[in-house]
C-alpha cells in the first residue's frame, strides 16, 4: 500500500492544492517500510491527482481539500482521508492501525480558505470517525 501526505516541516500541510512537497510512504503488513519526500513543483489541485496517480498512491491523508481535487482523486481511485492535522508520520501510523480520526466533509474553499480540520463527530469509515488500513 502506498500512502501520501501533503507535507511541510514534519506536519500535514493544510491546503492540498498549495503543497510544495508530498511525503510518500510504502507500507506492508501494517508497517512503514519506506518513506520519501517528493517535490510537487507547484502542481496545483488538478495536477496533484495525476502526480499521486503516477506514483501509484492508494491513500491520501490531508487537511483541507477542494471539491475539484476530491473528484479527481475519486476518478483516480485514490482513497481520501481529509481534515487531518498534526505530525505526518503519526497520521500514517494511526491510519495503518485503523485509528486515524478524520473528517469526510473536510473542505478547503479557494475564496475564504475555510479549513475544516479533524472532527471525530462527523462520522467516517463505517460511521465511526476513523479511517484506517
Amino acid at each position: 500500500m502506498r500512502i501520501a501526505v501533503p507535507y511541510e516541516g514534519g506536519q500535514v500541510f493544510q491546503h492540498f492544492g498549495h503543497t510544495g512537497q508530498m511525503k510518500i510512504y510504502d507500507a506492508e503488513n501494517g508497517q512503514i517500510v519506506k518513506e520519501q519526500v517528493d517535490d510537487t513543483a507547484g502542481s496545483g489541485h488538478g495536477a496533484l491527482a495525476g502526480f499521486l496517480s503516477e506514483r501509484k498512491v492508494d491513500v491520501l491523508i490531508c487537511g483541507g481539500i477542494g471539491g475539484g481535487a476530491r473528484e479527481a482523486l475519486a476518478q483516480a481511485g485514490i482513497r481520501l482521508c481529509g481534515g487531518v492535522s498534526g505530525e505526518a508520520d503519526e497520521a500514517v501510523r494511526a491510519f495503518l492501525e485503523g485509528r486515524l480520526a478524520y473528517d469526510p466533509e473536510a473542505r478547503c474553499e479557494h475564496h475564504g480558505h475555510d479549513h475544516v480540520h479533524c472532527r471525530e463527530d462527523k462520522g467516517g469509515c463505517a460511521g465511526n470517525g476513523r479511517c484506517g488500513g
